[in-house]
């Protein structure tokens, strides 16, 4: 069994929202409230915009023995399988979210805040072994697999997390998210990261420039800023002045060391990364800045397996990874808790008999002076050998010749984008990452762009 939060007393401060401390008695009041209001249905889609209303609904939910939703995205086709899936989902919202039919049950008017100092109640304990969460990767079918979150591997997870990012529970930090809570890496690292190390997190979800540096610095005491290589990104190229920070968290996609090197100079604090999937959650931390090994969380260990039985891959146990879990990514091991990422195994591409990935290729022309966002597209998607390379480019100032001339000079030249297109932006999703479909379409709408 493990509490709800971890919270010591009612006082302790576990978010901020509009400028206002929210202290443990409240946030246990709302879940309360919220979860006496829960109609009938175990599965629930949580809608919440608003990071705080996030956390109250999720652990109201859990609170009422029911399982969260949390789906990569919220698109009318992803609801709809969920409703095949199942027959009792409801979603929670406390805005106008797209529900493609999807019953609603709307987040419930704040009550009075209540005085600061009133005791909690006593804090709930939760089993272990209650499924809490339903995660969602994408099959070879393209339809989302389930993936089932239990109490305990979670919030092990995340005291493992603290641990390795040098949170001292009960301190006065608060995280901000640029990362939404309903995807996994905004969950752990927002929500779940702050309730189970008694530290605070903002109940926003800033995603312009202004927004993040006016959200840093209404924070009272240290702050850590939780975000993505592509927020960080759009965040530095803003030039504003930044507050310094404790700690800068990146996750989603791979992070260029000359970024992560520019992040730290103008934050003044170590930027990490974490390492994860899906399935077995959050995995291992390094620092760009100190080199390309990562380090594995508290008693996860890696391992290759060559077939007998199973798929031949690198598998995660140990830890809060409750079974051996293969990764979709290719490693190459210095020992069962240290490793250097060659690149996702979906990721590698053959071009004229030559391999390399695509997360590189995106790293390499990232790189080039004057490149605001880029990304490489392989339009043979069913395919590993690759007849050639489409790449999207946001740039204010160069021509196409001129980064191809950049990249000639970082890769072999079977790797040359045919063709490059400029773009005004590419379609990336709330959390940084760019879903292939959405590429797919991209290049289609380039292409009948040459052609007329």
């Amino acid at each position: 069994m493990k509490p709800l939060i971890a919270a010591t007393t009612g006082d302790e401060i576990v978010a901020w929202r509009a400028g206002k401390a929210i202290r443990a008695a409240a946030f246990l009041a709302d879940v309360r409230r919220v979860a006496d209001g829960l109609p009938p249905g175990r599965h629930v889609l949580n809608l919440c915009a608003d990071r705080y209303r996030f956390a109250v609904s999720l652990c109201a939910a859990i609170l009422a023995g029911k399982v969260s939703l949390l789906p990569p995205n919220h698109s009318p086709e992803l609801i709809e399988r969920l409703r095949e899936l199942y027959d009792d989902v409801y979603a929670i919202s406390d805005n106008d979210s797209l529900t493609a039919g999807l019953r609603v049950s709307p987040y419930p008017p704040q009550l009075p805040a209540l005085p600061a100092g009133e005791a909690a109640a006593e804090i709930p304990s939760i089993d272990d072994g209650q499924v809490v969460a339903h995660v969602f990767t994408s099959g070879s079918t393209g339809l989302p697999t389930t993936h089932a979150k239990r109490w305990g591997a979670l919030v092990f997870n995340v005291q493992s997390e603290a641990q390795r990012l040098g949170i001292v529970p009960g301190s006065a930090t608060t995280l901000v998210g640029t990362v939404p809570p309903q995807h996994m890496y905004g969950f752990e690292s927002t929500v779940m990261l702050a309730l189970h190390n008694r530290i605070a997190f903002d109940g926003g979800s800033p995603f312009y420039p202004a927004d993040v540096v006016a959200a840093l610095k209404a924070i009272d005491g240290e702050r850590i800023l939780v975000t993505t290589p592509f927020h960080l990104r759009v965040l530095l190229a803003e030039n504003l002045p930044l507050p310094t920070v404790k700690l800068l968290l990146s996750a989603t996609a791979p992070l260029s060391t000359e970024l992560a090197r520019e992040a730290e100079e103008r934050f003044g604090a170590p930027l990490l990364e974490i390492y994860g999937c899906t399935e077995a959650g959050q995995l291992a931390t390094r620092r760009p800045t100190a080199g390309d090994t990562w380090e594995t969380f508290r008693d996860v260990t890696l391992a290759e397996r060559r077939g007998n039985g199973e798929a031949a891959g690198w598998y995660a146990s140990g830890g809060h990874v409750e079974t051996a879990t293969r990764l979709s990514d290719v490693l190459a091991l210095e020992s069962p808790t240290r490793f250097r990422l060659l690149g996702r195994d979906a990721d590698m591409v053959n071009v004229a008999g030559k391999r390399t990935s695509l997360a590189h290729l995106n790293h390499l022309l990232c790189t080039i002076p004057g490149v605001i966002d880029g990304a490489f597209f392989n339009p043979d998607e069913d395919s590993r050998e690759v007849t050639r390379l489409t790449a999207f480019v946001v740039t204010r100032t160069l021509t196409s010749r001129e980064i191809l001339a950049q990249l000639r000079r970082k890769t072999d030249a079977v790797f040359l984008p045919r063709p490059l297109h400029l773009v005004d932006a590419l379609p990336r999703a709330a959390t940084g990452k760019l879903p292939q479909a959405a590429l797919a379409e991209l290049a289609r709408r380039c292409a009948g762009a040459r052609a007329g």
